[in-house]
């Protein structure tokens, strides 16, 4: 229990416990002490026999079985309950000879336990006992008469699980047969147990008084009593009959007890209950010894008779009744009248205290054993009886319980009729019939159709059934005059009955619930078996929807329909005798009249219901006449009219209807006309003939009646075949057909009008009406006409039609949803409806505005999924009815049609298209559930789909060729001939063209048809048809994939394209992908271009190339003639070719270059195509054919020296071929290959021939720039370019060994001609171009050509950017010290990284790069006229920069304002934005550039300047939204890898013009390396700046600077001490860099001073700390100043350590010098300007920095000297 781990006390090493005390006991005292018991008899010594002698319990008694029967006798539950349990294991797993050793001390411990107070011991105790038997088995004979009796009480516990495992035990000891010999046997023993627990034993003698509390005592032994009670049954119930009277005496001392009497008047329920149980089994089984104690037994029970505990009841009651039957004199025993009938009264007016379905079924058998004597007088007992009955009825309980109620009523008509069948002379007789009936029956009948709870009950069958059995008796005539006594009894009750009626009808208010259950109780009078009886579980039913209609003669199961017919109840009604049939119909009439006239003069509408009731159950021609003279006698006005009728129709009901009923439908105010129409059927019911009935009918349709009627006849007739059989003839006319059909028109026309809310729920019963007689077929026909099915529904989709094209949403949308409830019922319920031509066009335009976006329908979400639900269940039943009908469907043709129509016409956007798509892939998967013919189906919807060839063709040319740009311009493509097709912009554009949304959608249907496997028709065709459009889809995939930055509307067409999962990759996992690959390939070699690229991506993903592609090059004769197609198709191959082939190839093409005539220079199959497929061959290197080279260029040579004409040098290309643009094109492509590939030298003549065509086509370029639009012209400026940059890369990285191998001149020539040539070309034509077009991002075509033009001008020397010859360019106002040449260069090419392009932003940068370090010198000039001025100065950076700083600011932020600092601003490359952020921040690169170059002293006043612009606070607050969060770097990096994580920081940044590294990454990266500049250049700025950010910039700034940007830093800050070769004079310099410090050792002469510059984590924006080392002769306020004058010029000076280290060294050395210290600033050096003090006081001659004086007069608002406060002059 308590603390296991706690401290014990010295030498106590184990814990306590109670089993090992018992242990060591046995072992000390060398005995285990003898289990003595104690008997009831004294000759006995016990049940367990006391055993002396440890050697003998020893060898009997397993050790762990002497545990555990130890652990038995605790007191603990637990310790009890797991004890028990190992007790119960261990008899199952031991051998049988151990268990039986516990056998003679286990009785003792069974009796004890088995009676434990906690109910788990004893089931456990019973399971136990359980294995025992099993394992021991007749061994344990010997002890079953010490146990018996407690196991007998054991199998009666009150605790069900307990008692269940004593029987459990008790029946694997003796098989059922043997039990009661088994008890016979123990008998004695038994009842000596039985007799102490019921006579000797209490609470205390049970229960130990000191340990177990009071209540469980008491509990323990109430539980006892009522076992052993119950045992003493058992036993009596068990025992042999032949036993019995060895009993009697034993169980008279029993008997003869006061005390066991008095268990019948226990306090506690379960010993009452058990009590009276043993008294039923007394009578039951000793009858003799019951009638001897008689006097005892009668009391005992009959005066208990009102105990109303729910346990005790159904025991006490059997008790009663076994008294009663059993003892002839019981009565003699017991005052009645006075002590047990006034009991049963009570209990019987109290309504059995909720007690009744256990009291009331026992009061038949008790009253009929009542004897005459004490019933006696029989009228006033009867009315005692039954009066109680009704009083108990009447109490709420037994009103609110309908089990309780029920059996209160069964019994009342159970002893009713007991009651009337009591023989007794003639005169009683008479007065108790007639009291039963006035006094008790009518007044039940009244209270329940006065209580709503009690309708429902069973009285009203009870009535019929015994009026039944009175009918019976009265019609049997036995000449002892009970016919008539009971034809009396009938005549009497009828007429009560009839007067009981009258006053709950005859009033105006009368109860409608009260009216409603007397015509139920009529109509179950009139035929009981009609109706259902109460309490019956409904029936379900389960129908197959392949089951016929006629399987289904109900749909609702109302009441009358669970019999099958209708007639079945009318021949019922004939075999009811007579003596039922008049009177009751006597009493309908009467009951009619009353309510028609209540109905006429006070308008009461309860009556009218009431009145309908009854004609439904009683529709004959008497009623209908009771009402109509009824009326006649009302009025005579109406006569006239009446007459009339009456000549038209002579049967009263049709007369009535025209008189009465139709009115009543006509009354506008009514919301109920279920009973109307209820009337209208009694009405037809009796109509003479079906034509009567239909001329009738159609008289209502005609009449301006409520819709809601119709509904309502047609469901009831829908509901019984009776009712239908009615009305059909009605249904099916015409009347009823052209009302329908002019309904459906009114509908539809209302439906597009805008309506009112009032009319809405009209229309809504109206489209309720359609849809009924449409949806509801009965045995297999239509409720009405065919013809009228199909005129409704042309209405509706002609509706449809037109609701397609209103633009107003609000108005269609009632209409719509209704028309889809209509048609949704319609297909889904009626077959071979989809065969009508009218519902296919119904189908098709619903599936038409579901294939629709809903902005161009204006349908709702709801609608729409409505719409589509109904199409689905539409398509469904069409696919089910095509399999039994061989017929072609006009749906899906047309469908089909409007669908290919709708794709092609270029019409849809994205989402258009998708909705197309989901909306036929749904059409797709409803035709392959069609089993058979699915293939079919779905083969002849995708063939209807798919455009033919000259389709195919068109759509092909109606996508715009501005994809060609890329693959001429990157060489993948050569042409000779300007492309042809449409040249529409792509930019603007909002729909996407008909080639992608035809090819998209066909390449859905076919993956679904492959995804299915449903093939259908000739495998080969199949297969072909599925391949040209996949082939068409990589087409337009390819289209998209060459544009250069194609629209958002086309990636959002990719997009789709991947959520759909239309795919190449879906395609191959379905099918395999050869063929395709073959057609491809076909298409290409016949037509080349966009189709030859699509071949190279399909070759490119599948990583193969066929076969049947190499043939095209094996031989010779293979592409010879050279096709367009032929041309390209090699292009796109070679890169997937090996060595070999590429070899044959280039052989190939050299061999036909050798024999080219003149003529055939530019034509395809002449040298233009053999260049081509050189150039490409030779584009990614790997192929050995260096010694061709040279010999292709002397064939070049050759044709020139032939044909300069085919040669385009410096002339106007206006006039030019295309052929001849090609063919140049392709020789000025092959020279760069020639320079980066030949290895064999060229000669003197070659490289002139190479360097003055360069020359001459760059003229050719420059002058026609006019027509850079026309794209061979801008291919061809372009490559003329990229030669010229070939030629300057060669030069400028020409390795020693190779320019030995080079003419001698060439170098030099280079450099003084051609160099200077080409710029001068180049940098004028930049200038122009650029001024031309203010934007060339529009145009890939200026884009292109700026890209080679830049590239080219990044190879500028400084010097010849010096000599420029542009046109002179000033600014008006402009401050400069720049010469005229150097600032005109600057304000010509500083507006153009303004430009938005980024080719030219990149070579502007690098051009001016060059000149940046040139530029501060001239500045040099004004230093000398700012030293003294009194105010901080300012000098500005170069004007023309700072003029297009101040711009892009501007622009800059409207762009980031919105975006807060700290937060990842994406930039899309290559948009309008990009294009400025990259010329703000590489002009900002250019500054710091310039920056860097300037001296410290001039680059005060320069950062004075951007502090007073506040340009360097924007551009960091900007840096800090471009800079990303995590700046990675993930390109390729230069250097051998490292463990570190490469950063933006750590590699540089390398800006090509071409742009090879990724475009994305390129802002981020340029913005991280800004921002390291900004710090290593300008870091007391940046600190300035960073101390006055708000916190939650600061903190930004500071954490991403940690954690990025001060370890490369200072690692490089450090190493710049380490490797600065600055020396001091007197002062040494050492960097340690793991400690992050630099050391500073100054001495002179005997002075000795070391100062220790720590730098900080955030390095540089925290505070560099300075720490002294050792000091010789210096005194500490001086060294104190010292120390600061270093902290103040490493916080506030943009420069390095060393530069700050080198500043302080001269303050200290003036001050050796004896320069005195500035009083202001106690510093030598001013910290900033670097200046001397100079200006003096008069008065103290103290000498002053001027800069520090005017910071302390502006500051102080004073001109008084600081030291002595004299005005300063």
């Amino acid at each position: 229990m308590g603390g296991k781990n706690k401290q014990r006390t010295k030498g106590n090493l184990r814990p306590s416990s109670s089993g090992r005390a018992a242990e060591l006991l046995a072992k000390e005292r060398g005995t285990v002490p003898g289990f003595i018991g104690f008997g009831t008899s004294q000759s006995d010594l016990g049940y367990v026999p006391a055993v002396q002698g440890a050697e003998e319990i020893d060898s009997l008694v397993d050790a762990d079985f002497r545990m555990v029967l130890r652990k038995l006798s605790k007191r603990d539950i637990t310790t009890k309950l797991k004890a028990m349990q190992e007790f119960g294991k261990m008899c199952k797993e031991r051998e049988a000879e151990v268990v039986k050793g516990v056998l003679p001390y286990w009785p003792r411990i069974y009796c004890k336990i088995s009676l434990d107070h906690d109910r788990r011991v004893r089931e456990a105790t019973q399971q136990s006992f359980e294995q025992l038997i099993l394992k021991v088995k007749k061994h344990l004979a010997p002890y079953l008469k010490s146990i018996m009796g407690y196991w007998l009480i054991a199998q009666c516990d009150t605790y069900s699980p307990a008692a269940s495992a004593a029987k459990a035990a008790f029946e694997k000891a003796f098989p059922s047969s043997k039990q009661p010999e088994a008890l016979a046997f123990c008998k004695d023993e038994i009842l000596n147990v039985l007799q102490d627990h019921l006579l000797k034993e209490t609470p205390d003698t049970l229960s130990d008084a000191q340990t177990v509390p009071e209540e469980e005592r008491e509990a323990k032994f109430f539980r006892i009593l009522t076992c052993s009670l119950l045992a003493l049954k058992k036993l009596l119930s068990t025992l042999p009959k032949k036993e019995m009277h060895s009993l009697e005496e034993k169980l008279m001392s029993l008997l003869s007890q006061n005390k066991f009497w008095k268990y019948g008047r226990h306090s506690i329920p379960q010993v009452r209950a058990a009590f009276f149980e043993l008294a039923s089994a007394f009578c039951q089984y000793l009858p003799e010894l019951v009638k001897t104690e008689a006097p005892r037994i009668c009391p005992a029970v009959l005066l208990s008779i009102d105990d109303s505990d729910a346990v005790v009841c159904p025991a006490l009651w059997e008790a009663v009744l076994y008294a009663i039957t059993t003892i002839e004199d019981c009565w003699s025993h017991v005052n009645a009248k006075k002590g047990v009938l006034p009991k049963l009264w009570t209990v019987l007016r109290e309504g059995g205290r909720g007690l009744a379905t256990l009291i009331y079924p026992n009061l038949l058998p008790f009253i009929s054993k009542v004897p005459p004597g004490i019933a006696e007088p029989k009228l006033e007992y009867f009315r005692t009886f039954f009066s109680s009955i009704i009083q108990g009825l009447s109490s709420e309980r037994a009103i609110a319980s309908p089990s309780e109620s029920s059996a209160i009523i069964t019994a009342f008509m159970e002893c009713l009729r007991f009651a009337i069948l009591q023989k007794i002379d003639e005169d009683d007789q008479r007065q108790i019939h007639q009291m039963l009936i006035y006094d008790q029956l009518i007044p039940l009948t009244n209270a329940v159709l006065k209580e709503p709870r009690l309708q429902n009950g069973p009285l009203f069958y009870q009535i019929a059934e015994t009026l039944s059995s009175w009918e019976g008796k009265a019609e049997l005539s036995n000449g002892d005059g009970t016919d008539e006594v009971f034809q009396k009894l009938l005549s009497n009750f009828w007429d009560h009955l009839l007067k009981m009626c009258v006053l709950h009808v005859d009033t105006l208010d009368a109860d409608e619930k009260s009216l409603f259950a007397i015509s139920g109780m009529l109509e179950i009078l009139q035929n009981p078996k009609s109706a259902t009886k109460p309490n019956n579980r409904k029936s379900l039913k389960i129908r197959f929807t392949d089951e016929d209609e006629s399987d289904r003669n109900t749909e609702n199961g109302k009441l009358t329909e669970v019999r099958n017919s209708d007639s079945e109840i009318q021949a019922d009604l004939q075999h009811s005798s007579l003596l039922r049939k008049e009177p009751l119909e006597n009493l309908v009439c009467n009951l009619a009249e009353l309510s028609i006239v209540y109905v006429n003069e006070q308008k009461s509408e309860q009556h009218l219901k009431f009145l309908s009731a009854l004609l439904n159950s009683f529709s004959s021609n008497r009623v209908f006449q009771v009402l109509l003279d009824q009326e006649n006698d009302a009025s005579s006005a109406q006569a006239e009219s009446q007459n009339e009728i009456k000549a038209h129709h002579e049967s009263p009901s049709v007369q009535f209807l025209y008189m009465n009923l139709i009115t009543w439908l006509k009354e506008d105010w009514r919301k109920d006309t279920h009973f109307l129409v209820d009337i209208l059927y009694s009405v037809l019911n009796c109509c003479n003939s079906n034509d009567e009935r239909k001329i009738v009918l159609d008289d209502l349709t005609k009449m301006d009646l409520k819709w809601i009627i119709f509904i309502q006849i047609i469901q009831k007739a829908c509901s019984s075949t009776t009712k239908l059989s009615l009305v059909s003839d009605w249904l099916k006319g015409g009347t009823l057909g052209e009302r329908l059909v002019m309904l459906a028109d009114d509908l539809c026309h209302l439906s597009l009008k805008p309506i009112a809310a009032s009319s809405e729920s009209s229309s809504s019963e109206r489209w309720t009406l359609l849809s009924l007689v449409l949806s509801q077929h009965i045995k297999n026909e239509s409720l009405i006409g065919e013809t009228f099915v199909e005129r409704i529904i042309d209405k509706l989709q002609a509706a449809l039609s037109k609701a397609k094209d209103l633009s107003e949403a609000g108005n269609t949308e009632p209409s719509v949803s209704f028309i889809c409830d209509v048609a949704s019922s319609f297909f889904s319920s009626v077959k071979g409806c989809l065969l009508m031509p009218s519902s296919e066009d119904l189908l098709l335009t619903i599936f038409q505005l579901c294939a629709q976006r809903q902005d161009a329908t204006h349908l709702t979400d709801l609608l729409v999924s409505k719409l589509k639900h109904t199409w689905m269940s539409g398509v469904n039943s069409l696919v089910h009815q095509l399999q039994s009908v061989q017929k072609q469907s006009t749906f899906l043709h047309k469908s089909a049609l409007w669908v290919k129509n709708q794709i092609q016409s270029s019409s849809l956007d994205v989402k258009s298209l998708q909705v197309v798509i989901s909306t036929v892939s749904d059409l797709l998967s409803k035709l392959m559930e069609a089993d058979g013919q699915s293939g079919y189906l779905v083969g002849a919807y995708v063939e209807h789909v798919t455009p033919n060839k000259t389709e195919w063709g068109k759509l092909q040319e109606s996508l715009s060729t501005e994809w060609m740009h890329k693959p001429l311009l990157e060489g993948r493509l050569s042409m000779n001939c300007e492309p042809l097709g449409s040249c529409v912009k792509l930019c603007g554009t909002t729909k996407l063209p008909g080639h992608l949304c035809t090819s998209a959608l066909l390449s859905k249907m076919v993956l679904l048809v492959l995804e299915n496997g449903i093939v259908h028709g000739n495998d080969e065709a199949e297969r072909k048809k599925i391949d040209n459009i996949i082939a068409e889809l990589l087409y337009s995939l390819q289209w998209i994939e060459e544009l250069e930055n194609p629209p958002y509307l086309l990636l959002e067409y990719l997009h789709m394209l991947e959520e759909m999962h239309i795919t190449y990759e879906k395609f191959s996992t379905l099918s395999n992908t050869t063929s395709l690959q073959q057609t491809i390939f076909d298409r290409s070699e016949e037509r080349g271009r966009l189709w030859s690229l699509t071949m190279a991506k399909v070759i490119h993903v599948e990583n193969t190339v066929s076969c049947e592609m190499k043939q095209l090059f094996k031989t010779t004769e293979g592409f010879l003639p050279l096709t367009e197609g032929r041309l390209h198709t090699l292009q796109c191959l070679s890169p997937f070719l090996i060595e070999e082939e590429k070899k044959e190839l280039v052989f190939h093409c050299v061999a036909k270059l050798m024999t080219c005539t003149q003529t055939e220079l530019s034509s395809t199959d002449g040298a233009f195509g053999c260049l081509s497929i050189l150039n490409s061959c030779l584009n990614d290197r790997n192929i050995d054919c260096d010694h061709l080279l040279p010999g292709i260029l002397k064939i070049i040579i050759s044709w020139k020296n032939d044909n300069e004409d085919s040669f385009l040098f410096s002339c106007n290309l206006k006039e030019t071929s295309a052929q001849l643009l090609g063919f140049n094109i392709e020789m000025i492509r092959y020279l760069p290959l020639l320079l980066k590939y030949s290895t064999a030298p060229l000669a003197d003549n070659e490289w002139d021939f190479i360097m003055c065509s360069m020359l001459a086509w760059l003229e050719t370029t420059s002058e026609n720039c006019s027509l850079y639009h026309i794209p061979l012209v801008q291919i061809f400026a372009c490559v003329s370019c990229d030669l010229a940059s070939a030629l300057s890369a060669y030069f400028e990285a020409a390795a020693p060994e190779t320019t030995e191998n080079l003419p001698v001149n060439l170098i030099s020539e280079w450099k003084e001609f051609f160099s200077e040539g080409i710029h001068n070309l180049l940098l004028p034509l930049l200038v122009k171009v650029t001024g031309e077009t203010k934007n060339a991002s529009e145009g890939s075509f200026q884009n292109s050509v700026l890209t080679s033009l830049g590239e080219a001008l990044t190879y500028i020397s400084k010097d010849q950017l010096l000599n420029h010859k542009l046109p002179a360019k000033f600014v008006a106002g402009q401050k400069t010290n720049l010469p005229d040449k150097l600032q005109t260069l600057l304000n010509t090419l500083s507006p153009l990284l303004l430009f938005r392009a980024r080719p030219v932003q990149i070579s502007v940068y690098h051009m001016l790069y060059k000149l940046m370090p040139e530029l501060p010198k001239f500045d040099d000039e004004d230093l000398k006229s700012y030293g003294d001025e009194e105010e901080e100065s300012a000098l500005s950076p170069p004007a023309a920069l700072m003029s297009v700083l101040a711009t892009q600011e501007l622009l800059l932020e409207n762009i980031l304002e919105c975006i807060p600092v700290g937060e990842f601003a994406v930039i899309q490359p290559l948009s309008d934005e990009f294009c400025l952020v990259l010329g703000y921040l590489l002009t900002w690169k250019l500054t710091l550039a310039f920056f860097k170059a300037a001296s410290s002293q001039l680059r005060v006043l320069y950062s004075q300047y951007l502090r007073r612009t506040k340009s360097l606070n924007k551009l960091l607050y900007h840096l800090f939204r471009l800079m990303p969060e995590n700046p990675v770097f993930s390109g390729p990096t230069s250097e051998v890898p490292n463990k570190d994580t490469k950063t933006f920081f750590t590699e540089e940044l390398h800006l090509d013009v071409k742009g090879t590294g990724v475009l994305s990454s390129q802002i981020p990266h340029l913005a991280c390396s800004v921002y390291h500049m900004t710090l290593k250049d300008l870091p007391a700025m940046v600190r300035l700046w960073w101390n006055s950010c708000e916190k939650r910039v600061f903190n930004v700034v500071d954490k991403f600077t940690s954690k990025y940007v001060s370890s490369v830093l200072s690692s490089q800050e450090i190493s710049s001490v380490q490797t600065s070769t600055q020396l001091f004079n007197g002062m040494t310099v050492k960097a340690r860099s793991a400690a992050r410090e630099v050391i500073a050792t100054y001495s002179v002469d005997d002075i000795f001073i070391e100062l220790i510059i720590q730098l900080p984590s955030n390095y540089p924006l925290g505070s560099i700390t300075v720490e002294s080392g050792k000091r010789v002769g210096v005194a500490v306020q001086q060294w104190r100043n010292w120390m600061l004058q270093l902290s103040t010029y490493l916080t506030h000076q943009n420069g390095s350590i060393m530069e700050g280290l080198s500043l302080w060294k001269n303050n200290v050395d003036k001050r050796f010098e004896g320069i005195e210290d500035c009083m202001i600033c106690f510093s030598v050096i001013h910290g900033s300007n670097y200046s001397l003090p100079k200006k003096a006081c008069r008065t103290c001659k103290k000498k002053f920095h001027s800069a520090c004086l005017y910071k302390w007069f502006t500051s102080s608002n004073k001109s008084t000297c600081p030291l002595c406060r004299e005005t300063f002059f």
